[in-house]
């Protein structure tokens, strides 16, 4: 059901001040950065291998916003890839998991849904469906 860990998100007051570090100390070059005006938040995303590191930026009073406020930037949450969202849910709310989102809805790169930090000692947790690749 678990593909992979697709990323992992941080949330930072400014992704232009962040990317330096990631791009320049890091090395790592393939940068692809998204407005999200509808969630309020500027989106880098950055490959790292097959893997990708998610720095978010609110653009707007959202809770990525919330969450600086209460603890600075820092690891927001940990994503991971599923082929069939619809299909996993279900199987994972057999198991004991709960939603926050009970339907997936759209996110930056695919359908998403979010379990909440209660169920996984204080992370929140994603879960993508990447559309497939022509």
């Amino acid at each position: 059901m678990i593909r992979k860990l697709h990323h992992v998100a941080v949330a930072v007051e400014s992704v232009d001040a962040a990317l330096p570090f990631y791009r320049d100390v890091l090395g790592l070059d393939e940068i692809e950065t998204l407005l999200l005006p509808d969630r309020g938040l500027k989106v880098a995303l950055i490959k790292t291998g097959n893997s990708e590191i998610e720095l978010l930026e609110p653009t707007a009073d959202n809770t990525v916003r919330k969450f600086l406020d209460r603890r600075g930037s820092g690891l927001h949450h940990i994503c991971f890839q599923v082929d069939d969202l619809a299909a996993a849910m279900p199987e994972l709310r057999a198991r004991g998991a709960q939603f926050i989102d009970p339907v997936p809805r759209p996110g930056a790169v695919g359908l998403v849904t979010f379990l909440p930090p209660s169920l996984a000692e204080g992370v929140l947790v994603e879960l993508v469906q990447v559309p497939p690749v022509d």
